[in-house]
């Protein structure tokens, strides 16, 4: 039986969010009031594909569509959204046999494909994968180049106390001497997204890179996910903003997920301390992962980020253009 896709409309959003509450790798950011806030503000249009086989629901993927004058592209995640990956889901994937799972997935990348490239005439498409779905085959087979990314999962089955005697032992001490200095976390309010925001900026103009103003998009995730699945932790020392996160709960991981630069005083980590509480706060909100959101590509931030002594999670990236044509034309057009 073939598979037949439906684009989901504002009614289906209970139906939604069920479905990916239901999939294993189903995260806050596939979640409809989530989407639709990124679609608010990436000048983009949103897809939210359902898959049925029969009346059966066996999948979803929402991607998001930019146009152009001479082109359109497909993306999931989209630019501008502070996110690093998004892609399909399949409900209850892994009680399925093997060949289930490759005959739903491959079935449904093949429909999506056909949505992107032929129904909606993009020239490019971008998949990014969510971890646990570990099996990028089928976007080989469906003609997608696809790279491995890699991100970071602290277990946090055993309780704080044995998270905090996994890490690095100079990780440690930093900890307790930003406590003994001086340094408290304290949980932030709306009002303080200010702060945030102003530090991400100032990295990426120390970076060489134009800034985005984020701020409206980070008030209207506040005002939908806080204060049960998003949590602001700000460091302060001298009755100064000195280190902070946003962090995101669903299902049974934690996420830092906007992390505030490394503070130049000497001789403190405040940000050690506030991983350190937002671990702690994972911990005593029953979930079993607490995930240093990553790619793997800089080295600089996993030196950082491995002191946790986490576990890696493999997530991957597939892209696919409409024809070489516009696959040497996109590289001259970005210097490549």
């Amino acid at each position: 039986m073939t598979l037949t896709l439906r684009i989901a409309g504002e009614n289906d959003d209970k139906v939604w969010d069920d479905i990916v509450l239901a999939s294993i790798n189903g995260t806050i950011f596939h979640t409809w009031s989530w989407l639709k806030i990124v679609e608010r503000h990436t000048r983009t249009t949103l897809y939210p594909v359902l898959a049925y086989k029969g009346n059966e629901l066996v999948g979803l993927c929402p991607f998001f569509v930019r146009s152009h004058p001479l082109f359109k592209l497909a993306f999931s995640p989209p630019p501008g959204a502070y996110l690093l990956y998004l892609g399909p889901l399949f409900p209850g994937y892994e009680n399925l046999k093997q060949d289930k799972k490759e005959g739903v997935y491959s079935d449904f990348l093949k429909e999506i494909d056909t949505l992107i490239f032929k129904k909606l005439g993009c020239s490019y498409s971008r998949i990014n994968s969510s971890p646990r779905l570990y099996d990028s085959r089928p976007f080989y087979w469906h003609k997608y180049s696809v790279s491995p990314y890699y991100t970071y999962r602290i277990p946090l089955v055993n309780g704080a106390d044995h998270v905090m005697g996994q890490f690095d032992r100079k990780l440690r001490v930093d900890i307790k001497k930003s406590i003994r200095e001086g340094v408290t976390v304290r949980i932030g309010e709306k009002k303080d997204l200010g702060s945030i925001h102003q530090a991400i900026t100032r990295r990426f103009i120390e970076q060489g890179y134009t800034p985005k103003n984020y701020l409206p998009y980070l008030s209207d995730l506040f005002d939908a996910f806080s204060p049960e699945h998003l949590k602001i932790f700000l460091a302060e020392y001298k009755e100064q903003v000195i280190g902070g996160m946003i962090a995101l709960r669903y299902k049974d991981v934690a996420f830092l997920w906007v992390g505030v630069p490394k503070s130049t005083i000497p001789g403190i980590s405040p940000n050690d301390l506030v991983q350190w509480e937002g671990i702690q706060w994972a911990c005593n909100s029953g979930c079993k992962y607490y995930e240093e959101m990553d790619s793997g590509e800089d080295s600089r931030l996993t030196a950082y980020k491995s002191k946790y002594n986490p576990d890696i999670d493999i997530w991957f990236s597939a892209t696919k253009y409409s024809s070489r044509v516009f696959k040497i034309a996109d590289f001259l057009r970005s210097g490549v």
